[in-house]
């Protein structure tokens, strides 16, 4: 099976065509649109990877993380920002509170591949 990778991204020009692009890498992808959707898709889905932005409605991605590190059901998913807040202060941040990897945008498809196949190589597929 491949491996699942939950989306959380509000703007639709960006999620579409990362949805597109991960789907066309062979990956499971599932994807929503703010912070308090992520917490029912993780339980049904069971997402190996989060693709996620900071600046959401309701629950903003920093808020997101957070809850997903200190639930032992979910501590191990690998978090992977994708986001436009690009100062260091942010990046610090992001990896400070458990983020595995902190992609900026604008970003092109290769980076993505290449940082969701790195955090995903030594991960079993379910």
């Amino acid at each position: 099976m491949p491996h699942k990778i939950l989306v959380v991204e509000d703007e639709p020009n960006i999620l579409i065509p990362i949805r597109f692009l991960l789907e066309k890498n062979g990956y499971e992808v599932m994807a929503v649109e703010n912070g308090e959707a992520v917490m029912e898709a993780l339980s049904a889905f069971a997402p190996d990877l989060v693709l996620l932005d900071i600046m959401l409605p309701q629950m903003d991605g920093f808020e997101v993380c957070q809850v997903i590190r200190n639930h032992p059901d979910w501590r191990d998913i690998k978090i992977a920002f994708l986001t436009a807040m690009g100062r260091d202060m942010d990046i610090s941040k992001g990896m400070s509170m458990g983020g595995d990897a902190y992609i900026t945008k604008p970003f092109s498809n290769a980076e993505v591949i290449e940082c969701v196949k790195n955090l995903l190589s030594d991960e079993p597929q379910k």
